[in-house]
């Protein structure tokens, strides 16, 4: 397969994966439905068919959405301990991901891109888009009015095309690969029912990062909060002394939180407050936050101060406040004591593709934050996609390229 096949067959599958409406429901999935949207088996299906494709084995598609399949060992490779790629299939409910329309800048020159919304990526004050003008990248957009998806679609692009790689020159030695797409990582759900029956793997990657040569091995600490306040109603002709305002208590609660300590306020190793969702009425209000830090220690310490803000305000309305903590995901640092290898081995694909690694803290999580505390270590790996969540999303096709020769490199280890 040359370097121009694989390129074209990257950018061709990546456009597909991106036009299949696949966002996921927050609401739904945390309602215990998984996948929380069913057009998310759409994208589960064609990810099936090309995976038989590819000649791989014990492929299925779970009733959860999930989509497993395994690389058999080329000859004489297969004492190669076995891992494990992933990406995940849905896209993030915050902006539309249907209807999406790619639009492609080839030798992009550093000049504004205005899209068809009124938006614009602008190379004088994105770091990452200056450096792809400098280079004279491909850079690929939606038309502004949806999300583009690179993420994760770029990873699942990527994984899927390094699996068409061996399956188009089957001389090429290669250890056993397995590979799962899950559903719904957008709401935090995405391994709640990951099929590790399946999975014989002892250690895993998730293809789901951003710039080029980022290398993820730690994460936030993960909590959401949710505070309810209980009030008083009555009829606000004749509320004084009686009436007590829940919505007045969730305001009050949110205006006193740290403003130095929100996620527009706050970068590198700085936790946060996040507040997410509020909603209610004089009788109840509900706010939803998500608390996130580097250190479990200052996690508690987080907890606490909510906890301590949300009955300090009741007690100064006269209403009463509950707080519940659940938990979302983990710091994966510590998965990897027992496992440096995991990372040598990246390390090392990412050096063969002449890929300086850049290890970065990930301010947020993946499904291998999950996976890493259910017993699997499991870094991230680069797509070439940035500014996710947004209507400005891009992705470069050059970075794009580099994942999927990071990936070869990786099957290929023989350590």
């Amino acid at each position: 397969m040359k370097t121009e096949e694989l390129t074209s067959s990257l950018m061709e599958r990546f456009f597909r994966f991106v036009q299949v409406w696949t966002t996921s429901d927050s609401v739904s999935a945390d309602s215990g439905n998984q996948p929380s949207t069913q057009r998310q088996f759409e994208l589960a299906k064609i990810l099936e068919a090309e995976l038989k494709d590819f000649g791989l084995k014990d492929i299925q598609v779970t009733p959860h959405c999930y989509v497993y399949g395994r690389l058999p060992p080329s000859s004489a490779c297969e004492k190669i301990e076995p891992f494990c790629l992933l990406s995940h299939i849905d896209t993030v409910e915050e902006v539309s991901g249907q209807n999406v329309k790619p639009q492609i800048y080839k030798n992009y020159d550093g000049k504004d891109i205005v899209l068809k919304s009124g938006d614009i990526l602008s190379s004088q004050n994105d770091e990452a888009l200056a450096l792809a003008a400098k280079n004279h990248e491909t850079i690929i957009t939606s038309d502004g009015r949806t999300l583009l998806g690179a993420d994760d679609k770029a990873g699942l692009a990527e994984i899927m095309t390094a699996l068409e790689y061996f399956s188009k020159n089957p001389e090429i030695p290669h250890g056993e690969i397995e590979v799962c797409f899950s559903p719904d990582e957008e709401t935090g759900h995405g391994m709640d029912n990951v099929p590790l029956n399946l999975i014989k793997s002892k250690y895993a990657y998730t293809v789901d990062g951003g710039h080029i040569g980022e290398l993820e091995t730690e994460c936030f600490n993960a909590f959401k909060s949710e505070v309810t306040f209980t009030g008083v109603s009555c009829h606000t002709g004749s509320a004084r002394g009686k009436l007590v305002n829940a919505i007045s208590m969730a305001a009050n609660f949110l205006s006193n939180l740290p403003r130095h300590e929100f996620p527009e306020t706050t970068d590198g190793y700085e936790g946060f407050y996040a507040p997410m969702t509020i909603e209610g009425s004089i009788e109840s209000a509900k706010v939803v936050l998500f608390l996130r830090d580097f250190d479990i220690d200052n996690m508690q310490k987080r907890k606490s101060m909510v906890e301590n803000l949300a009955q300090t305000t009741a007690q100064a309305f006269g209403g009463k406040a509950e707080v519940l903590h659940s938990q979302q995901y983990l710091n994966m640092k510590d998965g990897f004591k027992n496992r440096p290898d995991v990372i040598e081995k990246l390390v090392s694909a990412y050096k063969k593709a002449g890929v300086e690694p850049v290890f970065t803290p990930i301010r947020g999580g993946t499904d291998g934050s999950r996976l890493t505390e259910m017993g699997l270590p499991c870094p991230n790996i680069f797509t070439g996609g940035h500014n996710f969540h947004s209507r400005t999303e891009w992705a470069s096709l050059e970075q794009m390229e580099k994942t999927v020769e990071i990936l070869i490199n990786l099957c290929q280890n023989k350590e």
